[in-house]
């Protein structure tokens, strides 16, 4: 499974902070339309990147288990994005878009494989490292306001060309700052995952090495594709 709990903060500072989507926003705003509301997080996410804590509920609807993970997630556009796991065990998720990496330095082995088939139709929020992909990519429709957490939009995305068994994702977009702070995925057999995104830092530059995958000597590099 690609989703485990990590809690890293970056070495850098921090300018923007976006909290998780609670229940005691009070202050009501303004629903603006749809192509307002992108436009917006289109500005928010247009630049060097950005770096952001998260914390990941995996539910498997069949067997009613629920797993949880948290970490670091790192983002540089077009299409670069590193995930940093740390509980409930030490793992790397890689990515230039093409390729996927998954470093398990506890397995002491590296698991190569295609990206799309891991990230394809919105699968591990792969639209935030170029956000320009939610109207490209999805059908966006803005949901009921009694539907969306205090403070926020909520969004719905349907792939416009199927390819992968994701049948919906949903966007908790923040009114104030038009962060995207929860993405929840849904797929055909019932199945969730939600990762809840917290402590972002926009626009600074994050180091070249962050999207290196320096790997011990003797380390198991295992095709997952046959490639």
């Amino acid at each position: 499974m690609l989703g485990f709990l990590l809690a890293l903060t970056p070495a850098w500072g921090r300018e923007t902070d976006s909290p998780p989507p609670t229940t005691d926003e009070t202050t009501p705003q303004k629903q603006l339309p749809l192509d307002d509301i992108l436009d917006k997080v289109e500005d928010r996410y247009t630049g060097q990147g950005f770096s952001a804590n998260f914390y990941q509920e995996s539910t498997l609807a069949a067997m009613d288990i629920t797993d949880t993970a948290s970490g670091n997630l790192f983002v540089r556009p077009p299409d670069r994005m590193r995930w940093e796991y740390e509980q409930p065990e030490r793992q790397v998720i890689l990515t230039d878009g093409e390729t996927l990496w998954i470093w398990r330095p506890e397995d002491n082995q590296v698991m190569i494989g295609r990206a799309p088939a891991y990230f394809g139709d919105g699968k591990g929020a792969s639209f935030l490292s170029d956000i320009r992909e939610i109207r490209k990519s999805f059908d966006v429709s803005l949901e009921p306001e009694a539907d969306a957490e205090p403070g926020h939009y909520r969004l719905k995305l349907v792939p416009k060309q199927k390819e992968y068994d994701i049948a919906a994702v949903y966007l908790a977009v923040s009114k104030d700052k038009f962060i995207v702070d929860q993405v929840t995925t849904h797929n055909d057999y019932g199945d969730t995952t939600r990762i809840t995104l917290a402590d972002f830092t926009f626009d600074q530059p994050i180091p070249d090495d962050i999207f290196d995958l320096d790997v011990p000597p003797g380390t198991d590099m295992i095709q997952m594709d046959g490639r």
